[in-house]
């Protein structure tokens, strides 16, 4: 079967926008001049959010409106049966005039939802804006809201630059929450290594994510190759695609325990057996059930995963590392294709992280262990160089033992710059270049006695990234972490004696935070020693206030982050619980709950 870019992956379509358009309820004349002005405003959004925002299959974000303006609870009922019927995730309501706030807001409380009133002198569509929000609040419905600068005139229908940022950046995380709810996190495995990321708390994804659970024990990997429930002739182009397209790196065993070159090539064989059989276990595949296996090709409707491998598994069978990769880059033997979400060592706190980039972006995320800190004086000591350009404050070293994508390579670009891009502009050249760019070296069997591969390649500089990293702390729940930065690109000596003084066989990207002065952001130092794990994950692009707006949706506090004020988007709930926009998020968090509590 191939898992190409048109099939559809999981269950359930992707979730609508519904746009409500609210009026002044009061006939003979006030509602009637104000009917084409409130439903060309919810036309003009529609089309702004579809011209611009796409699901993660890559088609346009879809948008329903209400069959009428709403100027009271009838219609505000009417609009809230139609959103049901056509699979409403969240809820955008526009009007440029007065309303009547409690009969025509939104009242689902799973659904995000934002308010956008008209800034116009002929109608009062801040004032409603301003009493519906505080009814949102006072109702603990909270909702963002949306109010342009600049006034405008009544027949004016473009949408100002401030409010166009606000409505997509809303939409685009809404979309995200309403993607997420009603899916499932599949746990290959159990606990890794005593890393408490993978000691998978079904309450956080529940209450937070809507999310359910699923597990499956990595034993029912050699079950389903050993009895050859997979598709075989998939895995005949798979595994061809493999030895033509996979360069082998280097050996760095002793050469008295090297694995033969023929065990090698069964290794390989297992691997790309693996990988077919990781992402059958997440979405399932209608060739199973021709080959007799009905349960297994229903999959576990799962928008996510994590392997735990290590170490029960690798210490007998090959790693996981390549059917990770594969499974995390946006190609493999059949092309360009969306990334699936597969954390390693099943960390499901770094794998709901990626989850959050690959939502935010459609694009494939970097999963990494953040190593080391190296300051410019260690780097100075120890290669007789100094660093320069983004690089120049300290760098940090992110390696992982070959699960990182093969975008993050950063060999391909968009307008002449290296990038990650989103699956469907992915092009064979790109393909071509990340496998070049990349070695699969045969495992360390230090770390790895039942051999496999791991992937080896040097992620190029000055690409925007965003690191991010969820948490969670008893007494408290989860948190989130966002470090704004860049890859950054060393000399080809410095990265040489860096890189051998640590795992030489897994992929190296090389971070610069971008530094404030203050607290966290004080130095490189300081982001390495407040991280609060092992593990980030890297997206694409400067998102750090796109994962703000979401984490606030879902009612998760941001514990440290180097955002801009000016940039922040929450609810307007939030300017009730103080001034300081650090604390007022963990308390307006607190306050309300995880938001399908």
């Amino acid at each position: 079967m191939s898992q190409n870019s048109k099939m559809k992956r999981l269950n359930g379509d992707f979730p609508k926008v519904g746009i409500r358009p609210t009026i002044d309820g009061r006939r003979k004349g006030v509602r009637e001049s104000l009917e084409v002005q409130t439903m060309n405003m919810a036309k003009s959004a529609a089309k702004l959010i579809s011209d611009n925002l796409r699901y993660i299959d890559g088609s346009p974000v879809e948008c329903v409106i209400a069959d009428s303006t709403i100027g009271g609870v009838a219609e505000a009922s009417a609009c809230a049966e139609k959103f049901k019927r056509a699979g409403v995730g969240l809820t955008l309501t526009v009007t440029p005039c007065w309303c009547y706030g409690s009969e025509t807001m939104d009242m689902d409380a799973n659904m995000p939802k934002a308010v956008w009133g008209f800034n116009g002198t002929e109608r009062p569509g801040a004032v409603y804006l301003a009493a519906v929000l505080a009814a949102h609040t006072q109702k603990g419905l909270p909702a963002f809201g949306i109010y342009g600068k600049e006034v405008q005139d009544a027949d004016d229908t473009t949408i100002p630059a401030d409010v166009s940022e606000k409505i997509l950046k809303f939409i685009k995380s809404g979309v995200a929450v309403a993607t997420m709810r009603g899916k499932s996190y599949l746990s290959l495995g159990s606990v890794s290594m005593g890393i408490a990321g993978s000691i998978v708390d079904p309450n956080f994804f529940q209450k937070y994510l809507g999310m359910r659970n699923e597990y499956v024990d990595m034993i029912e990997f050699e079950r389903r190759v050993n009895e050859e429930i997979y598709d075989k002739d998939e895995f005949e182009r798979a595994f061809a695609w493999a030895k033509a397209n996979c360069n082998i790196g280097p050996d760095i065993n002793d050469p008295s325990v090297q694995h033969s070159a023929e065990q090698k090539d069964k290794e390989l064989a297992y691997c790309v057996k693996m990988t077919i059989i990781a992402r059958d276990l997440m979405v399932g595949n209608p060739k199973l059930a021709e080959l007799g296996f009905g349960e297994e090709a229903l999959g576990h409707n799962a928008i996510a995963s994590g392997f735990q491998g290590q170490r029960q598994w690798t210490d007998y069978l090959p790693n996981g590392d390549f059917l990770e990769t594969i499974l995390n880059t946006s190609f493999d033997w059949d092309g360009a294709r969306q990334a699936y979400i597969v954390a390693t060592e099943n960390d499901a706190l770094n794998g709901v992280s990626m989850l959050f980039g690959h939502l935010l972006t459609q694009s494939a995320q970097i999963f990494s262990d953040v190593r080391t800190y190296w300051s410019p004086e260690a780097v100075e000591r120890t290669t007789g160089k100094k660093l320069t350009g983004k690089a120049k404050d300290g760098i940090i070293h992110l390696i992982n033992s070959g699960s990182t994508c093969l975008d993050g390579t950063g060999q391909m670009s968009q307008d002449g710059k290296p990038a990650i891009k989103p699956f469907w502009e992915v092009n064979d050249a790109d393909m071509k270049k990340c496998l070049e760019a990349t070695q699969f070296c045969p495992a360390d069997l230090g770390y790895f006695r039942g051999g496999g591969f791991s992937t080896n390649f040097l992620t190029v500089g000055e690409m925007p990234v965003t690191m991010s990293r969820i948490n969670l702390v008893d007494g408290l729940g989860p948190v989130l972490q966002i470090v704004e930065g860049w890859t950054v690109s060393l000399d080809k000596d410095v990265h040489k004696t860096l890189d051998d003084r640590t795992s030489k066989t897994w992929p190296t990207t090389w971070f610069a935070p971008r530094l404030t002065g203050n607290g966290p952001f004080k130095d490189v130092y300081s982001v390495m020693n407040n991280w609060g794990a092992n593990h980030g994950a890297i997206a694409y692009g400067h998102i750090g206030s796109d994962l703000i707006t979401l984490a606030s949706m879902l009612r998760i506090p941001v514990c440290m982050h180097n955002i801009d004020d000016d940039k922040i988007f929450r609810p307007s709930a939030w300017n009730a619980f103080g001034m300081d926009k650090e604390g007022s998020d963990y308390r307006a968090c607190q306050n309300f709950g995880p938001i399908y509590k």
